[in-house]
């Protein structure tokens, strides 16, 4: 068995004296881990960063084992270890996918999306971009939020509220005396502007219940990913 496809690599460790295992997200097989032979030595340190764009080749005897890969830098993100901010932004992406994809199912939607935002990271607007980003990945686990219209009336205007059990959306009107039990809607979420910093932080804790609700079957009684939660601590950090 065997293919070849793009892939960013979500993360890597050794494997016996000199090789790595290496975990990624590729194109057109999903989340996909494998063998690096000579992955540990100091040649390959540069390329097997996370973040890192690679050309993979899979190999395998049969489908369902392991495999070694054979791999081919296309893209270091090296620029963002300066970046305090934008770093921690790509570690939570790599950590968010590692725990909340199955193995190798195919999500090109968000393969397309996880790639442009890594390359957003650090450059103006990024962290609306993650958040929509976050919105995006409840979607393609089946968790997605209806932003669209309000549950109670209908109303497409004046959406302010989300219901943390049902995922829709409630205007103030509709939400009348319940509206203290409702999440926050941050304005122009469901848009494409770029996002003041308060309403980034209040729509990661709207995105964050939900992932954590959806993701409980996958962690048990773990938290969100620290990698995650680091990135909240740095955004709610005076600039």
């Amino acid at each position: 068995m065997d293919w070849r496809d793009q892939g960013i690599l979500l993360s890597m460790r050794p494997h016996g004296e000199t090789s790595a295992i290496i975990e990624v997200l590729t194109a057109a097989h999903g989340r996909h881990m494998g063998v690096v032979r000579g992955g540990a030595s100091r040649r390959m340190a540069a390329a097997l960063q996370p973040g890192s764009g690679l050309m993979l080749d899979w190999r395998a005897r049969l489908q369902d084992q392991l495999g070694a890969f054979t791999v081919e830098p296309l893209q270091s993100r090296a620029h963002l270890l300066g970046d305090r901010l934008a770093l921690a932004g790509l570690l939570s992406v790599c950590a968010l996918l590692h725990a909340a994809l199955p193995e190798r199912e195919p999500h090109p939607r968000l393969w397309t999306a996880t790639r442009g935002l890594l390359d957003l990271l650090g450059g103006e607007g990024w962290t609306s971009a993650y958040l929509r980003w976050e919105l995006l990945l409840l979607d393609e686990l089946g968790f997605g939020l209806d932003l669209g219209a309000c549950a109670v009336t209908g109303a497409t205007e004046g959406l302010a509220y989300v219901s943390p059990r049902t995922g829709r959306a409630v205007t103030r009107a509709g939400a009348g005396d319940w509206a203290d039990r409702l999440l926050p809607l941050p304005e122009g979420l469901a848009g494409e502007a770029a996002l003041p910093p308060g309403a980034v932080a209040q729509g990661l804790r709207l995105t964050g219940h939900f992932l954590d609700r959806g993701l409980r079957p996958v962690l048990g009684d773990r938290l969100l990913p620290e990698a995650r939660a680091r990135l909240l601590d740095l955004l709610a950090r005076p600039a």
